[in-house]
């Protein structure tokens, strides 16, 4: 295998496994940025893979003593990428379970606190790896969709966290309609913890981070576990179940047509994705 600085390869120490991925040390802090223009930060399997490996790697290292998880330009990550034209294919969707490609677990059980800094669009895994995350700042310009049920997934980790954190009513109007919360009302609801103006976003994340970082750390723990425990486990084998369904099928090969999928009334077909 090729071994060029760009080339597709698993993660090793500062490279993350995909050069959609940076891993830059500031001071204390490790500032992971999601920087994968062209897509939209789409996230490939390898990208998802690589933020739960900086979790672990921040948590290894004995000069860092947190992490803060961004993106570029108007977008944070809109989930993952339906289309399959990552670039950094050394792994794919069905080369790990779902529980170990994906980050989310790993963020909720983080030995070293994790900020991400939302500052743009996220919804899907985006989303996710801000709600996951210890603590959440978000850009005032910031916008948040939960599209799932758009896509013929049975996202249980979805309704079963946001109803720990927002209550039953409000998931089924985020997740049953799909419509767009702004950074005002994702932080009025309870979805994330601080609004800031765009150009403050990385300094407040630091701050934040800065001001978990100086809580003694063993405390700090059992706290998180008793938090964890609240927030408990979602339904595992029915969403497992669900990505391998017709409907997940459908919901793809809509997407990736800019269509309305079959199961929506020809009535209420629009044009383009839904």
């Amino acid at each position: 295998m090729t071994t060029t600085a760009n080339a597709p390869r698993p993660p090793d120490g500062d490279w993350l496994g995909t050069p959609f991925l940076r891993f830059e040390r500031e001071g204390p802090f490790a500032v992971v940025t999601l920087d994968r223009p062209k897509a939209r930060n789409a996230m490939s399997p390898a990208m998802y893979f690589g933020i739960g490996y900086a979790v672990k790697h921040v948590a290894a290292d004995q000069d860092l003593a947190g992490l803060i998880i961004t993106g570029t330009g108007d977008v944070f990550a809109p989930g993952g990428d339906l289309g399959g034209a990552g670039g950094d294919d050394w792994m794919d969707f069905g080369s790990l379970s779902m529980e170990a490609l994906l980050p989310f677990d790993t963020l909720r059980t983080s030995r070293k606190p994790v900020v991400t800094a939302v500052n743009g669009l996220a919804q899907g895994g985006g989303l996710q790896i801000a709600m996951c995350s210890d603590m959440a700042v978000v850009s005032d310009r910031a916008t948040f969709r939960v599209p799932e049920l758009y896509r013929g997934i049975a996202d249980t980790y979805y309704s079963h966290m946001l109803a720990r954190l927002i209550g039953p009513v409000r998931t089924r109007d985020l997740m049953f309609t799909g419509r767009t919360l702004t950074a005002q009302e994702a932080v009025d609801w309870g979805i994330v913890a601080r609004l800031v103006p765009h150009d403050e976003l990385i300094s407040s994340a630091r701050e934040m981070l800065a001001q978990c970082c100086r809580t003694a750390p063993a405390a700090r723990a059992v706290v998180k576990s008793s938090l964890d425990g609240y927030i408990g486990l979602f339904d595992r084998i029915g969403m497992t179940s669900s990505l391998g369904g017709d409907e997940a099928v459908e919901g793809f090969m809509a997407f990736k047509e800019r269509r309305s999928p079959s199961w929506v009334h020809p009535d209420l077909r629009i044009a383009g994705r839904l």
